[in-house]
C-alpha cells in the first residue's frame, strides 16, 4: 500500500505531492526503525513457526491437536481451515519467511490504518501512513509481529467488510473468513444479525440481514471444506478441543488480557470458574446492546468497534496482542477529541509488562498495583463500551 501511494503521488500536483511524501517517509523511517529493532531483539516469530509446523501436520496427515511445535511445545489451538491455510508455509525456508510474514504485517497494518480512517470518517491523502509510522511502536502490534501472529490480517478482514458501501453483494465474507479461522470473529456476525432484528420490523428483509447471513454461509463452507479434507481433526475441535479453555496456556497470565484473565488474577486462581461465565454473559449482553443501538443510530465506528472490544473482553483468552483493535479504537477517540492521546499512551506503555511474570506463575499472587497494571487492556476496553453505551447521540441516521 505504501508503494501504491507513492505511485499516485505522481499525478497530483505538487502542493497535493508534499504531505504524501513526507508521510510516506516518515512511514518508511518508522518501519526501518521498527524492522531493525525487532531484529536487534532476537524476536522469534514463535507463533508463525507453529502455524508452519500446522501446515506440515496437514501436509503429512499427522494428528494436528496432537502436535506439540517449537522449543516450547505449543499446541494447535485454531479451526482446522486455519492449519489449511497456512500448508503454504511449508513451502519456505524460514528466514524467508520470516521476512515475508513482517513485511505482510507492515503492509497490513498501513491497510488497517486506511480502514480505520474511513471507519470514524476521517480519510485523509497521507493520513494512513502517519497512523502506520506511529502505531508500529504501541505494545500489541508490536507483540504481533514480534510472535508473527495473523491479528492484523482477521482485523483488516472484518472491517474490510464493515466499510464497505451499504448493500454491497460480497460484504459478509471477510468476517465468514476471519471466524472460520479463529472464532472470536463469529461476534462480529451476531451482532449483524441482532441489527438487522431490529431493523426488520421497519425494514423487512435488510442489509444487515443479508450481511450477517453472508458470513454465516462463508463460514459455514469454509468449516466443511476443512471437515472434507481434515475429518478426523474438524471432528476432534469441534468435540473437544474447542472447550479446552487451558489448552493455550494459564488464565491468569499477565498476556491474558481478557475478562478471564483479570478474574484469575483478582482470585488468585487458574480457574475463576462461574465467575468468568457471568462476568462473560452480562459483558457480551451489555456490549452487544452499546454495538446495536449505535448501529441503529447510523454510529458504523462506535458500533464496530464495540462489538471488537466486546469480543476481546469476553474471549476466555485475549492475549496482549489480540488488542490490536486498539488501532481504530485510538483512531475513532482521536478524530472526535475524546482522550486520544491518553488512550494512545496506555497502549504504548506496555505497562503490563512490569509486573512480574514468567516461570512459577506469579501472576497468582500479585498486589493491588500490580493487578490494575495487568488490567489496563480490559479496563480501557471496558470504559470504551460504557462510552458507547452512555453517548449522548445527536444524530439519529441509519447507514
Amino acid at each position: 500500500m505504501t508503494v501504491n501511494v507513492l505511485a499516485h503521488t505522481a499525478t497530483r500536483p505538487a502542493s497535493a505531492r508534499r504531505p504524501v511524501l513526507l508521510a510516506a517517509t516518515a512511514c518508511l523511517l518508522s518501519f526501518g526503525a521498527f524492522w531493525i529493532a525487532q531484529r536487534a531483539a532476537g524476536v522469534s516469530m514463535i507463533d508463525l513457526m507453529v502455524y508452519r509446523a500446522e501446515g506440515g501436520a496437514v501436509r503429512a496427515g499427522a494428528d494436528l491437536y496432537a502436535m506439540r511445535a517449537t522449543h516450547a511445545r505449543l499446541p494447535t489451538t485454531y479451526p482446522p481451515f486455519a492449519a489449511l491455510l497456512f500448508t503454504p508455509l511449508t513451502l519456505l525456508g524460514v528466514p524467508q519467511m520470516r521476512t515475508l510474514a513482517t513485511a505482510a504485517n507492515l503492509a497490513l497494518l498501513v491497510a488497517l490504518a486506511h480502514l480505520s480512517l474511513r471507519l470514524a470518517g476521517r480519510e485523509r491523502p497521507g493520513a494512513a501512513l502517519w497512523v502506520a509510522a506511529l502505531a508500529v511502536w504501541c505494545e500489541p502490534v508490536w507483540t504481533t509481529l514480534r510472535y508473527g501472529q495473523i491479528n492484523l490480517l482477521l482485523a483488516v478482514a472484518v472491517l474490510w467488510d464493515l466499510t464497505r458501501r451499504p448493500g454491497h453483494r460480497g460484504a459478509g465474507a471477510g468476517i465468514g473468513l476471519a471466524a472460520a479461522v479463529k472464532l472470536t470473529p463469529a461476534l462480529f456476525a451476531l451482532f449483524l444479525l441482532l441489527t438487522g432484528l431490529v431493523r426488520a420490523r421497519a425494514d423487512g428483509w435488510n442489509t444487515w440481514l443479508r450481511q450477517a447471513a453472508t458470513a454465516l454461509a462463508v463460514f459455514a463452507g469454509a468449516t466443511l471444506a476443512a471437515a472434507v479434507v481434515l475429518p478426523r481433526d474438524s471432528r476432534r475441535f469441534w468435540t473437544s478441543t474447542l472447550f479446552q479453555t487451558d489448552r493455550v496456556g494459564h488464565a491468569e497470565d499477565t498476556a491474558n488480557q481478557s475478562l478471564r484473565g483479570v478474574l484469575a488474577r483478582l482470585l488468585h486462581t487458574g480457574d475463576p470458574g462461574t465467575w468468568w461465565t457471568v462476568a462473560a454473559a452480562v459483558t457480551a449482553a451489555l456490549g452487544l446492546y452499546a454495538a446495536v443501538r449505535a448501529e441503529v443510530r447510523g454510529e458504523r465506528a462506535w458500533a464496530a468497534l464495540s462489538c471488537a472490544v466486546t469480543a476481546l473482553l469476553v474471549s476466555p483468552v485475549s492475549w496482549s496482542h489480540h488488542w490490536v483493535w486498539c488501532v481504530p479504537v485510538l483512531v475513532l477517540l482521536g478524530a472526535q477529541r475524546l482522550r486520544g492521546a491518553a488512550a494512545g499512551a496506555l497502549f504504548c506503555s506496555y505497562a503490563l509488562w512490569w509486573v512480574p511474570h514468567g516461570a512459577g506463575r506469579p501472576e497468582l499472587a500479585q498486589n493491588g498495583v500490580q493487578m490494575a497494571l495487568s488490567a489496563l487492556y480490559p479496563l480501557a476496553g471496558a470504559a470504551f463500551v460504557a462510552a458507547a453505551a452512555l453517548r449522548p447521540w445527536r444524530t439519529s441516521r441509519t447507514s
